[in-house]
């Protein structure tokens, strides 16, 4: 049977209040049976009124909280844009649905992930466990037997719309087609056309790193606040991969990111934030603020800079590469109170297998990438000269 996602909360909510009754009656019981016996006989209709109320406080105040979690959904899309993402998609629920993805292209009917992924939102409430997977299992069986259509799914759940615009927004220019360089046994270079996923994750193939999901942790240089990234720590050089193509949009030096590079989308609902880079050589050779760049491209060396107002200093502790991935729905949001970034720690297990392979210059000393990708929305962004 299929549960209607703004139900979920107070689903949940009545199990928990199941269980207070349950303690409560063995808490009264247990109080029967101690040295107050014949007194809380006395009053045991009083306890048990007493108790009931403070439950049914308890109830009214979860459901209402429930109910405010869902309306808090349909606030966030006031004034014709999002204001909130709280991103849950687990890495073993992307794989699943983007290899349904591309086992589908050129299919009767192709299966979008991210619809795969808005419905089983829909259904876990916007949380991703062990059902994540039988709920894309059951919407893609019944978009292959044409039992229902996105459109109708649309209108028939409340908040798919929701996180179907909140999910693109996130992964919209992951998947697709592109061309690559592919190696043969011969040892030949030659350009293949192909669709899947064209990003990659930040850390170069072949270079050690270690990343725990350390988002919103408390930081305290210049003022409290919240870790809005996620670090992998490593090794002074490692070359730091562009994840998804774009243009720099930002370059240079922040008190807090050291020397940083912010790499803009090209549907500009995603702005990629590395930071931390080397001291000295940041950034890959004659990268520049307005330079188009396509996923898998060397953009920086991995250091420790930042945490101070002058420029150039390794005032942080452990090297590492901070890599933060903003949402931008209106451009209001770009910098201020209203900026959206997201966990990217299960977006870096999801593109672990697959990062770009590098090749290092012995005379320059500079590291690129070893197989070249031609990217369409690059290409188109280019000519129309954005």
């Amino acid at each position: 049977m299929e549960v209607h996602d703004a139900g979920i909360g107070v689903i949940r909510y009545l199990f928990f209040v199941l269980n207070c009754i349950l303690l409560t009656y063995s808490y009264l019981n247990g109080l029967l049976e101690r040295h107050f016996v014949e007194e809380i006989k006395k009053n045991k209709y009083q306890y048990m009124i007493t108790a009931l109320a403070m439950l049914t406080i308890v109830l009214v105040v979860g459901i209402y909280f429930a109910e405010q979690q869902q309306e808090r959904l349909l606030a966030v899309t006031s004034e014709d844009y999002i204001k909130w993402v709280d991103y849950q998609v687990s890495a073993e629920a992307m794989k699943k649905a983007c290899r349904m993805d591309v086992e589908s292209y050129n299919q009767e009917v192709h299966l979008d992930w991210i619809t795969l992924l808005a419905y089983a939102a829909v259904r876990g409430g916007g949380d991703f466990n062990n059902k994540s997977a039988v709920y894309i299992e059951e919407i893609a069986q019944k978009l292959m037997d044409k039992e229902i259509t996105k459109e109708e799914m649309e209108e028939k759940y409340k908040y798919f719309s929701y996180y179907y615009e909140a999910y693109e927004a996130v992964l919209g220019g992951m998947l697709g087609e592109y061309e690559i360089e592919v190696e043969n046994e011969d040892g030949k270079v030659a350009f293949e056309k192909k669709y899947g996923l064209k990003a990659f994750a930040p850390i170069a193939k072949g270079f050690p790193y270690q990343d725990y999901d350390d988002f919103g942790v408390s930081r305290s240089f210049g003022y409290e606040r919240r870790h809005l990234g996620h670090d992998m720590m490593g090794q002074i050089g490692t070359p730091i991969i562009c994840c998804e193509s774009g243009y720099v949009e930002a370059l240079g030096w922040n008190r807090y990111g050291g020397w940083r590079i912010g790499i803009r989308s090209f549907d500009k609902k995603r702005y990629y934030y590395y930071a931390h880079l080397r001291q000295n050589r940041p950034y890959a050779d004659g990268l520049e603020v307005g330079d188009v760049v396509t996923a898998g491209d060397v953009i920086g060396y991995m250091g420790h800079t930042g945490y101070s107002d002058k420029e150039n200093v390794n005032n942080i502790k452990t090297v590492h590469l901070h890599v933060g991935l903003q949402l931008i729905f209106d451009e209001s949001q770009k910098e201020g109170n209203n900026e959206i970034w997201i966990d990217f720690y299960q977006l870096a297990q999801f593109l672990h297998a697959h990062q770009s392979e590098v090749v290092r210059n012995e005379e320059t000393k500079e590291w690129s990438r070893k197989f070249e990708m031609h990217d369409p929305v690059a290409e188109e962004f280019k000519k129309e000269g954005k």
